[in-house]
């Protein structure tokens, strides 16, 4: 069961790393450390093993994958000896990386886009392909009339003015190809009420948004905790050092305006309510790929007593979320090859804000994801 995985952002850290631990897997020279579908509860042959998965995309930039790695290694953020061993594989999929189309309108771009994907596809004979993205978070975009049906939406994007934001045009590209599509961002992605119906139509799934890797992770596993203890949150406020390309891009307004409401979104989901406070997101050039978060919790318990709680998380963004990104490759291929189609709300134990309507509790995620991967027939 071959399977192709296009990533919008091919030639960035998050990519680059799941290239090389997906050969080093493929390989056998390291352990699926952080891959959650090498689990007991979620191993299942229904899923494409890493000897199937075959890698290709689209960037602006043209760094070499190789070089990227070298890089990353220097960094700390993937073991030398592997890239030095994996080499020849990594330099390989560059004959399957594009360079990101444009054209006049927006429904030429996506034409051009889905054109990569079906030629992808017919030169490796996949069953299927799943179209991550995990390229840099975009500003919300403007609400258009658009966006509100498939319809308007076709006739709209052969016009000269852009209409979708372009994580949004990847996924029109993808469900055009009949490729499934995750968003690993906080992008618009799929998320628009034309797109749900260009899906259903195409009988293909998707998924997202924002993987969930480091302080909102911890969020999702404390905040149900308060909740079931009946000890009430007054204010949970998080200080965000990251560095790397995603730091920097967040350090336009507009694009950490999204990111910041998709940390906080958790714990209202959890809580029931919204507590004071917020998440700030700084950009260090110095600490590269690697983040550092500060989570300040105050509470109230018995008779109103009133406490406090801190931690501190420390982790390196691309080795946390490249597993993941496998992780939902696999779990999505699977699920289009049952005949699924639409929002795959039993992937949100993966994301920040899921799509479809589930559980926002850590534990019942993972309850969720496991009856859902047993459930999957190859």
């Amino acid at each position: 069961m071959r399977t192709g995985i296009w990533l919008i952002g091919a030639r960035g850290s998050v990519a680059v790393t799941a290239m090389v631990g997906a050969t080093a897997l493929r390989a056998r020279l390291v352990e699926p450390t952080g891959c959650v579908t090498e689990l007991p509860q979620l191993r299942s042959a229904a899923l494409p093993g890493w000897g199937e998965l075959v890698f290709g995309g689209h960037d602006i930039v043209t760094t070499p994958v190789l070089k990227k790695a070298d890089a990353l290694a220097a960094a700390g953020v993937v073991p030398g000896r592997l890239v030095a061993a994996l080499a020849d594989e990594l330099t390989a999929i560059e004959s399957d990386l594009r360079p990101l189309p444009a054209a006049p309108t927006q429904a030429d771009t996506a034409e051009r886009i889905a054109a990569d994907l079906r030629e992808f596809r017919a030169r490796h004979d996949l069953a299927q392909i799943v179209v991550i993205n995990v390229s840099t978070t975009e500003p919300l975009p403007e609400p258009h009339p658009a966006h509100a049906s498939l319809a308007a939406l076709t006739e709209a994007l052969d016009g000269p003015d852009p209409v979708l934001p372009p994580s949004a045009l990847a996924a029109y590209a993808a469900f055009t190809a009949g490729c499934a599509f995750i968003d690993f961002t906080p992008s618009t992605g799929a998320r628009l009420p034309a797109l749900a119906e260009l899906a259903e139509s195409a009988g293909v799934p998707y998924a997202g948004n924002d993987g969930k890797t480091g302080e909102t992770l911890v969020k999702s596993v404390l905040a149900p905790m308060f909740a079931l203890r009946n000890l009430r949150v007054r204010s949970w406020s998080g200080i965000n050092l990251l560095g790397g390309g995603d730091g920097a891009n967040l350090a336009d307004p507009a694009a950490n305006a999204a990111k910041v409401a998709s940390k906080q979104r958790v714990l209202g989901d959890a809580l029931g309510y919204q507590p004071e406070g917020t998440s700030r997101i700084d950009y260090v050039a110095e600490i590269g790929d690697f983040k550092t978060a500060w989570d300040l919790v105050t509470f109230e318990g018995f008779l109103g007593t009133g406490m406090r709680m801190e931690f501190t998380w420390h982790g390196c963004d691309s080795a946390l979320a490249a597993p993941l990104v496998l992780d939902l490759a696999r779990l999505t291929a699977a699920a289009h090859r049952a005949g699924r189609a639409g929002p795959l709300s039993e992937l949100g134990f993966f994301f920040k804000d899921p799509l479809g309507a589930g559980p926002s509790a850590l534990a019942e995620q993972w309850a969720t994801l496991a009856a859902f991967t047993a459930g999957l027939t190859r």
